[in-house]
């Protein structure tokens, strides 16, 4: 470090009384600094000062209202959302269960149909040789001698008695495969009912996803709508409700 000399007062030149000045330029400094820091912690202190007035109690409680307000709205929603799908879970088990009954009725249905018309054509197949076998006998009868003309006809009967009887028989199996179409059409229209049901409470089952991921009430009461609309059709396939709407049938088929 470099020391600074002071000149000798008066103008002397003495050099015994020459006087070491202390470090002039590092006090100053040091004081510069000592007076910037106490500058800087009273602004801090003041914008301290400013921000604690300038909080409102009064805001500071309802912001925290709104916010209890707020997570109170979506748990009750979220619970209303639960326990609709919930129920929405077990009407579909229900309908389920009933629909692979129907099922199961229309495979039965469309079997029997099958076997009653397989029956109706063999029926048919006996008919037609039991008839052709008549017809035969008849033209051999024309020629036959008078002693076995008696023996003609009593075949040419038997043959024609058996030709009615699968007629009749063949007539009574094609009535059945007409019942059994009709139960499968009918177990159909319930299955339809049961198809629909299905797609709707899916459709309502995501929109309440949807709901529960927005917490959009509106979202709620839109999905309503299918939610009502697939326990309709459900209920209408359990209770044999004629309740049908073709549009949406077709559209599905």
């Amino acid at each position: 470090m470099a020391l600074i000399r002071r000149p000798p007062i008066g103008g002397g030149a003495r050099a015994g009384n020459d006087v070491v000045a202390p470090f002039e330029d590092a006090s100053c400094q040091s004081l510069a600094q000592r007076g910037s820091l106490f500058f800087r912690r009273k602004n801090r202190r003041a914008t301290l000062d400013k921000h604690t007035m300038d909080i409102d109690p009064m805001e500071s409680a309802t912001a925290v209202e709104n916010e209890a307000g707020g997570r109170e709205q979506a748990g009750r929603l979220g619970s209303w959302v639960a326990i609709t799908v919930a129920l929405l879970a077990t009407f579909l088990g229900v309908c389920k269960v009933k629909d692979d009954n129907v099922v199961q009725a229309m495979q039965q249905a469309q079997a029997d149909k099958l076997d009653h018309w397989n029956f109706y054509q063999a029926r048919n197949v006996r008919e037609e040789l039991a008839q052709a076998t008549a017809d035969q006998l008849k033209l051999a009868a024309v020629g036959a001698p008078p002693a076995q003309q008696a023996n003609y006809r009593e075949m040419v009967a038997t043959y024609e008695r058996l030709a009615a009887t699968q007629a009749a028989k063949k007539e009574e199996l094609r009535k059945q495969a007409g019942l059994d179409q009709q139960t499968y059409d009918a177990l159909n229209y319930h299955d339809d009912q049961f198809d629909l049901s299905d797609t709707l409470v899916a459709l309502a089952i995501s929109m309440l996803a949807l709901t529960a991921l927005t917490h959009k009430k509106w979202l709620y009461w839109a999905a309503l709508v299918p939610t009502a609309s697939g326990v309709v059709m459900g209920m209408a396939g359990l209770f044999g409700w004629q309740i049908h709407p073709d549009a949406f049938a077709r559209l599905l088929s």
